[in-house]
């Protein structure tokens, strides 16, 4: 599962569980919602001094987090709700503490509430959305290596670039806005028009509609008490591993819990309560999934295919070669992420055109037999007032992404020279219709497929540039058509969030370029930060940015073709191309009893590079809900995000000193290793 994109899945299936739940939720605030005697403030109103302080602040706080789990695995959980979670908690201690002393003038309302939530979401976003893990890092020397140096296929060297952060925040400042800009005329007839769900946009307006009523305040301060314990035990666990860490293989980030040879294949607990946290955030199949992508790789294919050293793959090859058995750790992954992303596509496409018919349908109906005049048709007239009395002007949308097209067209072939001023153009002619197909399945099935645009646009790119320069318009390529596609979708779900929320669409867009722009520096620092701190790319650090290599192998793929594959992969790779498609089926079409149970290969994915204990660690967090909903599921239910985000948050939030630490060249004081016992 990849870092732009498996958050999305994860939040689908988390999803499926409760949206019935969440639907109910919003007609029982109704009443909250649409009540005529509150004053809905004005579009400036909404946007605060104070809340673009606070979304700064959570932005960058998210940025160090996605950004730690986006180098050491890819795997970015949903953290949505607990930014929008934080955002509440931080405004409204404020906002109490001014009511004390008698100097609040403005009130804290739920609409500034989605304001901060969505200029927040949209800083630290940047930190995956941005390629800097992935076909960014891809173009760096290290990651070449990896790939097999000049002794690769199609491994050209002319697709180097080291990170710099002058060309990166260049880059991103002019990728990410035009996906903004790209949808903007189309907000009516996705959000009202259509009436498409939107499942993560809806999950978070009940979250805000719940947080601003006399139930919801009481509740909060429950989960700030224990949000706080649980943040506060989780930086002091890390700061006190620290010490301990103090020279290669040190810490109990290689404890051998299962023993040293489980240890040598990668499963051990290494204490990490970002990954605990973030396995009680994600779903149980997802978890799962994981655990089994990793018994299969690392506990039984990879020990199997090394005895075939010297028969599959030369004996005197390094182990980072793509012609030993580090070119199946790649590959198959691919094959796996590859046949998720077609099947998922398909459906999504083949989901979207049938639901776009049908909506037609029931729009020509509606207006020849148009239902009672009820509460529920009133409350819901009442948010398309709401959401198109402060209108955006068309003509913004056009120029600006006009515009943004022009400055790409000149300013991309400057800094990468292989991909051509036509290339980009191509790109851009070709994104908006992507980003509505995006937008529309993102409506329907809560999946942002703009990463699988992506992988497609590097074959497409890589193949048209060549030998020479594949490798550069392939990555890059990729970029263009990801950030465009994918924050298109992004901004569909804020969207929905405001309309369900009573918040000005154009608040939102002012916050979401904001927060954008904010993202376009931060998150470059906050690469930085871990780039010159610790050991990023090494496939035996903890930081192993294991997607630079899949993406860079990918654009190999795309030039020199299967021939870039080692020996008897191929097949492997259709095997495995085959299983995800298969497993997607079975899960669509037999019955969800059974079909529950069913692993995703997205997620299996993830392990096949990285190792298995991080999935270990997933699991752990799976069964401490697990556990906590059969014990008391009412608590359970209101602690889990804010203990989940204490814990991702404060382990997280340690890699600042952590990493000041490094750059200052300070060491931990002490090495904890175990050892093999003398026969």
């Amino acid at each position: 599962m990849e870092q732009e994109h498996n958050s999305r899945e994860m939040r689908r299936m988390d999803r499926e569980d409760d949206s019935d739940e969440e639907v109910d939720n919003i007609e029982e605030l109704d009443n909250v919602v649409t009540n005529n005697d509150v004053k809905i403030p004005s579009w400036r109103e909404q946007i605060t001094i104070r809340g673009a302080v606070a979304s700064v602040a959570i932005g960058v706080v998210y940025s160090v987090l996605s950004m730690k789990m986006n180098l050491s695995t890819g795997l970015v959980p949903n953290l949505n709700v607990s930014a929008a979670f934080i955002s509440f908690v931080g405004m409204r201690s404020w906002t109490k503490l001014l009511e004390k002393t008698n100097m609040l003038k403005t009130p804290f309302t739920k609409q500034e509430n989605q304001i901060i939530n969505t200029a927040g979401t949209a800083c630290y976003t940047m930190t995956y959305g941005g390629g800097f893990a992935s076909y960014l890092l891809g173009m760096n020397r290290k990651t070449y290596e990896l790939a097999g140096g000049g002794n690769a296929k199609g491994n050209s060297a002319n697709g180097l670039k080291e990170p710099g952060l002058d060309w990166m925040i260049t880059f991103v400042f002019v990728t990410a806005f035009a996906g903004i800009m790209a949808l903007i005329p189309l907000r009516k007839i996705l959000v009202i028009d259509y009436k498409l769900p939107y499942p993560t946009g809806t999950a978070t307006a009940v979250l805000i509609n719940g947080f601003h009523t006399p139930k919801g305040d009481k509740q909060a301060k429950k989960q700030v008490t224990g949000f706080m314990k649980y943040f506060s035990l989780s930086f002091l666990w890390a700061c006190f591993q620290w010490f301990y860490a103090g020279g290669a293989n040190c810490g109990f980030l290689n404890f051998p819990t299962f023993g040293l040879k489980a240890r040598t294949n990668s499963f051990y607990f290494d204490f990490s309560l970002t990954y605990i946290g973030a396995g009680m955030i994600c779903p149980h199949l997802v978890n799962l999934s994981l655990l089994f992508g990793a018994v299969l790789s690392w506990g039984l294919m990879w020990p199997l295919i090394k005895e075939r050293k010297g028969d599959w793959f030369p004996a005197n090859v390094p182990e980072s070669s793509m012609e030993s058995l580090n070119g199946y750790k790649v590959f198959v992954p691919i094959a796996l992420i590859l046949g998720d992303g077609l099947y998922n596509f398909l459906k999504t496409v083949i989901c979207s055109v049938k639901s776009f018919q049908a909506a037609a349908k029931l729009r020509r109906r509606s207006k020849t037999h148009p239902d009672a005049d009820d509460s529920k048709h009133l409350s819901e007239e009442n948010r398309n007032k709401v959401f198109m009395q402060e209108s955006i002007p068309m003509w913004i949308s056009f120029t600006g992404y006009i515009v943004l097209s022009i400055i790409s067209i000149i300013v991309i072939p400057v800094m990468f020279p292989q991909l051509k001023w036509y290339y980009v153009l191509l790109a851009y002619i070709i994104a908006p219709p992507l980003s509505f197909c995006n937008a529309y399945g993102a409506g329907l099935t809560d999946m942002n497929m703009g990463y699988n645009y992506g992988k497609a646009a590097i074959f497409v790119f890589a193949g048209l540039a060549g030998p020479n320069d594949g490798i550069v318009a392939g990555l890059i390529g990729c970029g263009l058509i990801k950030a465009i596609v994918s924050i298109s979708a992004d901004l569909m779900q804020d969207f929905k969030t405001g309309h369900l929320t009573l918040t000005s669409p154009r608040a939102m867009l002012v916050s979401q370029l904001f927060g954008t722009a904010v993202g376009c520096i931060t998150a470059p620092l906050t690469f930085f930060l871990f780039y010159k701190a610790f050991g990023i790319g090494d496939l035996d650090s903890e930081y192993k940015a294991p997607y630079a290599l899949i993406y860079r192998n990918m654009a190999i793929l795309g030039v020199q073709g299967t021939s870039a594959l080692p020996s008897h992969c191929l097949q492997l790779c259709y095997g495995f191309f085959a299983f995800a498609v298969a497993a997607n089926l079975l899960r669509d079409f037999v019955p969800t009893k059974f079909g529950k149970w069913i692993p995703l290969p997205m997620a299996m994915a993830v392990p096949f590079l990285v190792g298995g204990y991080f999935a270990i660690d997933m699991c752990v967090g799976s069964l401490i809900v697990f556990v906590w909903q059969k014990t008391n599921k009412r608590k359970a239910d209101l602690m889990i995000p804010a203990v989940a985000s204490g814990l991702v948050c404060g382990d997280g939030l340690w890699n600042v000193p952590a990493s000041l630490l490094g750059l200052a060249k300070v060491k931990a004081p002490m090495c904890m290793n175990v050892l093999k016992g003398a026969n």
